[in-house]
């Protein structure tokens, strides 16, 4: 861990309101900086794909040379965010970008932190609740789900705003609900929506395949595991645990080893030997595109996804660590976009840059009018079955770098059972979610598997 001043002169940070911090002069050069490392190391900044580049300019409505900028700006965001993090400590209220080029933002609840920030030149706002808090609003929330009103099928937190937000076609129902959940009413926007998200049966999406004798889904990445074939994963709504299936020329393929919906949306089926893992990503009219990782994609960051139905369609990440509610009920932990999708693309690919971002869970609207669509993580589904991704060559992923102070009980390569409790960074943390610990996925960092308490 950098020495506090160190680190403070090393991130690049500016000022903007919610309460504007007067801007103030570099205190160190660029190419010193956390940030310009950052933006330095990025992988997608070598050669971003030219198809890559035209979808984001034809639907961010940006031009290309702001398409390039922003794939590099919006790796080297998700880079720094656990050092910001740190750096913040209790008073940290999120990162995200923002603008054409997707310029980064830290938000602290400490007037003086932000001063310390915008010294390295990043934009820097002061929020009045610290993200740790938001996150806790939410947990209540989530807690509640099972008595949250039909018309409330989405909340999620919101760092851009620094708040809790439930969208509701009957605010005074979803209103009444936040009250009798226990949770800091206070904290909660209670937004109109006419939203209506639902899982996408019976498509294909990314590359397609079969499940049993007819249901279509959509492969999300492809993933490797010791002692298996390897496979991918893809939405648990698509097919329970042992089910085949059947690739999209019909040969058979697969068998699904395990599925989780609702509470989770996510599965992941393991093929047999006449299919191997690759780590690309059919973007279509964007061409094959390499995986080379999972970082995630901080809100305002751009965002792709694959689907056979709708095919290839970009926009940008809205939320992190959403509730919405299905028919079938409630999954947490997921990610809300403004990319459209329609039925066909269950379970294909959202992917930010060369970074995995997580597979199509649902959603409303559609690719003529827009819509809304929601991802499962991609993180949690390899937490989860002990999984690594596949990146570009059929390899496995880089090694994650942990993102925080060591000190504590959790362990990386470690099964934890529902309930268990851990202390990480002076925290106290309980598991959601059976799973395999992994290097990168520490408790503050994945809060679908972990709940400080």
């Amino acid at each position: 861990m950098l020495p506090r001043k160190t680190l403070a002169a090393a991130i690049a940070l500016a000022a903007v309101p919610l309460l504007t911090v007067p801007a103030v002069a570099l205190a160190a050069r660029q190419d010193d900086s956390l940030f310009e490392a950052a933006r330095a190391s990025a992988s997608v900044a070598a050669d971003p794909p030219p198809g890559l580049v035209r979808a984001l300019a034809r639907d961010l409505g940006v031009t290309g040379e702001q398409a390039e900028r922003r794939l590099v700006n919006e790796a080297a965001a998700a880079a720094i965010e656990p050092r910001l993090r740190e750096l913040l400590g209790g008073t940290y209220a999120g990162t995200w970008v923002t603008g054409p080029t997707a310029t980064p933002v830290a938000a602290t609840t400490d007037p003086s932190k932000a001063a310390e920030i915008t010294a390295a030149g990043v934009e820097a706002r002061v929020a009045a609740r610290p993200l740790d808090h938001l996150d806790r609003v939410k947990a209540a929330l989530d807690r509640a789900a099972a008595e949250a009103p039909r018309t409330a099928p989405v909340w999620y937190v919101d760092v851009m705003e620094n708040t809790v937000v439930v969208l509701t076609s009957t605010p005074a129902k979803a209103t009444a609900w936040v009250r009798a959940s226990g949770a800091d009413a206070s904290a909660v926007r209670v937004v109109r929506s006419d939203e209506r998200p639902r899982t996408f049966y019976d498509v294909r999406g990314g590359d397609a395949y079969y499940i049993g004798s007819g249901t279509r889904c959509s492969v999300g990445f492809s993933v490797t595991r010791p002692g298996s074939q390897g496979g991918f994963v893809s939405a648990g709504h698509c097919g329970s645990t042992g089910a085949t299936t059947s690739g999209s020329n019909r040969v058979a393929q697969g068998t699904f080893r395990g599925s989780s919906f609702p509470g989770n949306d996510y599965s992941w089926v393991e093929v047999n030997t006449q299919w191997t893992p690759v780590g690309v990503v059919n973007g279509y009219s964007a061409g094959i595109l390499p995986v080379r990782g999972a970082a995630v994609a901080q809100p305002g960051s751009s965002v792709c996804r694959s689907g056979s139905t709708t095919q290839w369609h970009c926009g940008s990440v809205q939320q992190l660590n959403t509730s919405v509610t299905y028919q079938q009920g409630t999954v947490t932990g997921v990610t809300r976009t403004n990319v459209c999708a329609e039925p066909g693309d269950s379970g294909g690919s959202f992917i930010s840059g060369d970074q995995a971002q997580g597979v199509t869970s649902g959603g409303s609207g559609n690719c003529s009018s827009g819509g809304t669509t929601y991802f499962q993580p991609v993180g949690e589904i390899l937490s989860a079955y002990g999984l690594t991704l596949a990146t570009q060559g059929g390899g496995p992923s880089p090694t994650i770098t942990p993102t925080g102070p060591g000190d504590g009980t959790w362990a990386p390569n470690t099964a934890y059972a529902t309930g268990a409790t851990v202390t990480y960074g002076g925290a106290t943390y309980r598991c959601l979610q059976g799973h395999t610990s992994q290097t990168g996925w520490e408790p503050p960092n994945v809060p679908a598997l972990w709940q400080r308490i």
